[in-house]
């Protein structure tokens, strides 16, 4: 028996709740407690709205409790199993191939940021202000990403950047906050930060060689993967939450911290 309005309705709770805390829903479902009691052990800024339309819909279209839960239970397990599934595409800028299709490397960043929904990691070795990706890190920034980019210096490039900083690229962004590697200039003055990518809430990963500007975006051949799912994103993301704790990489400009 279709049921739209419900179906509708719990697939934007699951959305609104994530997937833990519909788990929650779930079961004082299955407890058979009252909208009221939901709705106070749910409380949460954005939530309450897509729990209550829930309730509504299940009244309309007379779902028990019992079978609402179940069927949040297994849109639950769906949606997890469907994140655990990798998924590995390639990428590219520059000219195309008509006979190749491919997913073009501005199109793919934008849709990578604006998927984030907590956490946007990403590094870069140039970086130019770049309209197309400053309006999506913006937007991100007001649904509450929290948005760290890891970049190069001028200094630490030793002369084979120029012009202004790279961060400067980043500075119209609200609440962005930069990295930079703390190396030795006497034991590692000619290393470079030269790893690309973006990765969103630890589940998509863009991986390659176009740094965060338009040309490399838009106008150079560049190639690169975008993983969807697995352990790679997860594992990239640690890594650098873990360089950031040990010091490795360091607030810039100095005064900044991740608080």
């Amino acid at each position: 028996m279709s049921r739209p309005a419900f179906e509708g309705a719990a697939e934007a709770a699951v959305l609104a709740l994530g997937l833990s805390r519909s788990k929650d829903l779930a079961s004082l479902l299955a407890q058979g407690r009252t909208r009221e009691r939901i709705l106070t052990e749910l409380a949460t800024p954005g939530v309450s709205a897509a729990v209550a339309a829930l309730h509504d819909a299940m009244a309309s279209e007379s779902v028990p409790a019992s079978e609402a839960a179940a069927y949040v239970r297994g849109y639950v397990a769906a949606r997890r199993r469907a994140r655990e599934r990798v998924r590995v595409r390639t990428v590219w800028s520059g000219p195309s191939t008509p006979a190749v299709p491919v997913r073009a490397t501005a199109q793919v960043l934008v849709e990578v940021i604006n998927e984030a929904q907590h956490e946007l990691l990403a590094m870069t070795y140039a970086a130019r202000p770049y309209p197309a990706l400053t309006k999506a890190l913006t937007a991100a920034a007001a649904r509450g990403v929290q948005t760290h980019v890891v970049v190069e210096t001028l200094a630490g490039a030793g002369g084979l950047l120029s012009g202004k900083e790279p961060a400067d690229a980043f500075a119209s962004v609200p609440g962005l906050l930069l990295w930079v590697w703390s190396r030795d200039p006497a034991e590692q003055g000619r290393s470079r930060q030269h790893a690309k990518l973006a990765v969103a809430d630890r589940r998509t990963l863009l991986l390659g060689s176009a740094n965060l500007t338009e040309s490399a975006a838009r106008r150079n051949i560049e190639a690169g993967v975008l993983v969807t799912g697995g352990e790679a994103p997860r594992r990239t993301a640690e890594h650098i939450v873990e360089l950031q704790r040990l010091g490795i990489l360091r607030p810039f400009p100095p005064h900044r911290t991740s608080d």
